[in-house]
């Protein structure tokens, strides 16, 4: 299972890598950018959207984000303290840099992967990576239970949800 995950990470990281090489002059990429707008389906061409982070409040269902958006928040509340490297919402993956939990003596770097749009434990996958190796199995499932509990909690804050 990490085996998938590490080579989901690291196919979205040579994916992002990659770019137009330069070999375009300016005017033809301003002009594939304008055909790729105008072909775009709705909700994707920017006009109604002001950020990538409105696409988790979309009411067209073929134009929004396949993760779960409390288990999406919640990673990025419960691990803030750590320095985002990298976030995916059409993926659901989020990667983060080095750093230390307050009060840890230990450097820590996660990845995190939202697969479903369910509200479900299924839905999240955790890896931890400490200077030394993996971290272990408990650490990785504390890290997964703070992120569930915080999605549950805003679930249950979230006004515009049907009751």
């Amino acid at each position: 299972m990490q085996k998938q995950l590490t080579l989901v990470v690291l196919c979205t990281a040579i994916l992002a890598g990659c770019g137009s090489g330069g070999e375009r002059s300016k005017a033809q990429s301003r002009e594939a950018a304008e055909l790729q707008r105008q072909n775009a389906p709705e909700g994707f061409r920017g006009e109604e959207r002001e950020t990538i982070w409105d696409l988790f409040d979309s009411q067209e269902p073929e134009s929004g984000v396949a993760v779960n958006k409390y288990i999406w928040r919640a990673a990025l509340e419960t691990l803030s303290f750590l320095p985002l490297e990298s976030a995916d919402p059409f993926f659901g993956t989020m990667i983060y840099d080095w750093g230390r939990a307050p009060g840890s003596n230990r450097d820590y770097k996660v990845t995190v992967f939202v697969s479903d749009a369910a509200l479900d434990a299924r839905s999240l996958k955790v890896a931890i990576q400490t200077r030394q190796g993996s971290a272990s199995a408990a650490t990785v499932r504390e890290v997964e239970n703070a992120i569930l509990t915080r999605a549950r909690q805003l679930w249950r804050e979230d006004p515009a949800r049907s009751t």
